[in-house]
Parts: structure tokens; sequence; C-alpha cells
């Protein structure tokens, strides 16, 4: 019994900082839905995807300037994920996200977009093999019957109210999360770099790719306070938002940190009531009762069983304290000892010898088996 409790311990301190990073990313980009809706009263759709990537990128740029940060060096199988990434989160999902904005009450879309956190899992499970069990699986169902709610025109149930033109804007902004699930598995691939930089990339190749397209496609300038606001809402909504779940990836896997950050589609419906004074529908309260149990599901997951870890060989941050089970290595002359007793993260190569061990555990950089 105090083995276990001291188990359940060690997941609980090794996954602590994963759950905070993945709550706050979820509650900024939930808040950025009706603000942009906001701002694309007196934008486009294509400029304003732009301008809040680009103020994502330049503040981290900005932020890592400051701070004197290294550029880290990517392993040659890493490079083309990062590029997936980029073209799939950072340049078309934003943009369709938008378009979707544009004809559709900001509440809606916002609650709607828990439809990530579900095609974030479903591709963790049948591509990238992370492993599911039944109470996520329960959960997406839940998330699916709720956005399917969503989808459902309003203004009539029979065949007559289904058109292209009432569908199009719940598509779009499913579209986008199909995209943005895409970036997160891919995402996962490089997440144990450096979070800021991998922020800080997708954020400056994403807005100077949707701006270029936005002029070319005849959008006009609008005024520099605008600009200023767009930017900072994408620096805080997407650059530092997508930053922490970066770090979410790397403790808990994509699977359990798109769980976490389906927080998001809540925190964007309730401040679309606050701020834009939209109506509180049934569709809105009945899908957000659907998605709030398939949420909680996610949440309450746990996963423990007897596994192997094979030989590895890699270089991220990590600490040396007690409840971290796979990083109880000595260090090397002249690597980074100070402070350490105290658990402050560093980052050096390092080994993993091959153990088998049983104790509760997420789908994180240190434990990607099968099952």
């Amino acid at each position: 019994m105090k083995i276990t409790r001291w188990r359940s311990k060690a997941m609980r301190h090794q996954g602590a900082w994963g759950v905070l990073a993945a709550l706050v990313s979820a509650c900024l980009f939930g808040l950025g839905t009706p603000l942009a809706k906001l701002l694309l009263n007196q934008t486009s759709p294509w400029l304003l995807a732009g301008l809040l990537y680009a103020g994502s990128g330049l503040g981290l740029l900005v932020y890592r300037q400051v701070r004197g940060l290294p550029t880290p060096r990517l392993a040659p199988n890493e490079r083309g994920w990062l590029l997936a990434a980029v073209v799939c989160g950072g340049v078309l999902a934003p943009v369709l996200l938008m378009l979707g904005l544009v004809s559709m009450p900001a509440s809606h879309a916002a609650l709607l977009l828990n439809a990530e956190a579900v095609l974030t899992t479903l591709l963790a499970w049948a591509v990238f093999k992370e492993h599911i069990g039944r109470r996520i699986a329960l959960g997406m169902a839940a998330i699916v019957a709720g956005a399917l709610l969503l989808s459902w025109p309003s203004t009539s149930f029979g065949t007559e109210g289904l058109s292209a033109a009432s569908l199009w804007p719940a598509s779009a902004v499913l579209l986008a999360c199909a995209l943005w699930a895409l970036d997160n598995n891919f995402t996962r691939k490089v997440s144990l770099n450096d979070a800021t930089w991998i922020a800080c990339v997708k954020g400056c190749a994403a807005g100077l790719s949707n701006l270029t397209l936005a002029f070319a496609l005849g959008a006009s300038l609008i005024p520099w306070s605008l600009v200023g606001a767009s930017m900072t809402l994408g620096f805080f909504a997407y650059g530092v938002s997508l930053t922490l779940f970066v770090v979410a990836l790397r403790h808990l896997g994509a699977s359990r940190a798109g769980a976490y950050f389906s927080i998001a589609p809540f925190v964007g419906a309730v401040f679309s009531v606050l701020l834009l004074g939209e109506p509180v529908t049934w569709q809105a309260l009945s899908a957000g009762a659907l998605m709030a149990l398939g949420v909680g599901l996610h949440l309450t997951e746990q996963h423990s069983h007897g596994h192997t870890h094979v030989a590895l060989s890699h270089d991220h941050a990590h600490t040396h304290t007690e409840d971290d089970l796979h990083h109880q290595h000595a260090h090397l002359p002249g690597e980074w000892l100070a402070n350490d007793e105290g658990g402050r993260p560093h980052s050096h190569p390092h080994q993993h010898a091959p153990q088998t061990h049983d104790h509760a555990h997420y789908p994180d950089a240190e434990h990607r088996h099968a099952h």
C-alpha cells in the first residue's frame, strides 16, 4: 500500500506541471475566440489570422532575445514534423476558424472547438499508437454528440434546413479542429525541444504566410491601434498558449493534453455570452452538458500497468527529484549541478537504462510503449 501511494504521488508530481500548463493554455486560447469575433467586425479573416500569429511569433522572438535563449538544433527526423505542424496548425487552421466565426455565434464556435480534443485523441490512438482506455473513449463519444448538436442548423430540423450555406460555418470550424489535431500530434514529435522556440517558429512562419495571402487577396490596411490589439491578442491566445501546450504535450502525451485543453471551448462560450451578449440557446446548453460530461470522463482517467522501458538516449529538460522515476542518473564532470537538489530543471544528453516496473503514468516522453 505504501509503494502504491508513492507511485501515485510520483504520477501526480510528474504530471502536475503538464496539467497546469494545459489548463492555462486552454483558458488563454478560449478567451481568444470571442475577442477575435470582435476584431472580425473591423478586418478580414485572412488578415486577422496573419496578425494573430505574427503577434505570437514576434512576441516570443522578443522574449527569447531578452532572455538570451539559445536556438535548439532539431534532429533530422524532427524537421519534417515541425514543418507539417506549421502548415496545418499555423497556416490553414486559423483562417478556417476565422471564416467560420464570421457566420456563426462565437459561443457556438467556441464549444464546437471541443472537436479538436476528440480528433487529437483519435489520431494519437489510430496513427501514433497512444493507448486509449474506456473512459477516454466514452468521453470522446459525449464530446462528438455535443459537436453534432452544435453543427445542426438551428433554423430547422427538417431537410429544408440543410444547405451548404447553413453547414459551412460549422464545417469550417470542424475542419480547423482536424488540422489542429494533426498539428498537436505532429508537435508532440518535437515537444522535447524548447517550447518557446517551437511556438516562435510556428508563429512567425504562419504569420508571414497568412499576411502575404491576405494582401494578395486584396486585404485593406487597418488602423495601427487595431493591428496592435490583434497582435497582442495573438501573443497571449496563440503564442503563450501554444508554448504551454507544448509543455503539456511533453508531460502528458497528445490525447491527455488534448483532454485537459478541452476546457478552452467552455471558457470561450462563457466569455462570448459575457462580452458579446450572445443569447444562451438550448443547443449551446445541451451541447455544453454533453461536452462537460466528456471532459469530466477524460480528466478522471487513471492508467497503471506493468511496462518495460527499452534503452534510450536523448536530451531534454528534466529534474532529479525522488518522485521522478526516470531521471535518477549521475552527472558527468562539467555537467550542470547547481541547485539540482532543489529540483530545478536542467538539460543535457543522458541515457535511460532498460527497466520494468508498474506505476501510474501518462503517455509522456518516457512512456510511449505498446499495450
